[in-house]
């Protein structure tokens, strides 16, 4: 737990800042940052006539943004004090990690469809009692839902099924 002390004079400590909103906001704030940066050669044109930079640009300083209302919020308003270490558990980032590459390596030979429903059931491992049969339902909805969209709808080079 991070704790804070005043001067010599004030005897009585501040109270703990919220470690996961503060450092949610860092890594808000980072990939913003990041972007601007990534994203300062590209040509931003105007709200009418709009350049390849443009949408990177407004998402990047939306990102920016949440992630300074996040830190200062984590700073400002502590309402649950967590220590750092708490924060990180690997059953969480190996799930989430591991079903977001499961995707990438699936997505050529099983499809969009099976790749996302595979995802799903993967990162929904995240939660402790996690429910197989609503994690089943969510994926076949996103899966049939990210086909339409993506495969049918925006015409996208993705193979929608198995070939």
């Amino acid at each position: 737990m991070f704790r804070v002390r005043c001067s010599a004079r004030h005897s009585s400590a501040i109270p703990a800042f919220d470690a996961r909103e503060v450092l949610a906001g860092l890594l808000f704030l980072g990939f913003g940052i990041a972007g601007l940066l990534i994203g300062s050669d590209y040509a931003t044109g105007t709200a009418m006539r709009m350049g390849a930079g443009y949408f990177p640009w407004l998402v990047s300083l939306a990102l920016c943004g949440l992630g300074v209302a996040l830190l200062v919020r984590g700073l400002l308003l502590s309402r649950e004090r967590v220590a750092l270490g708490e924060l990180f558990q690997a059953r969480v980032g190996l799930s989430i990690g591991g079903s977001v590459v499961a995707f990438a390596l699936l997505l050529p030979s099983l499809g969009l469809g099976l790749s996302t429903l595979l995802m799903t059931l993967l990162s929904g491992l995240a939660r402790r009692r996690a429910n197989l049969a609503e994690l089943a339902v969510l994926g076949c909805a996103l899966g049939l839902f990210s086909v339409l969209v993506f495969a049918w709808g925006l015409g996208l080079n993705l193979p929608a099924w198995p070939v």
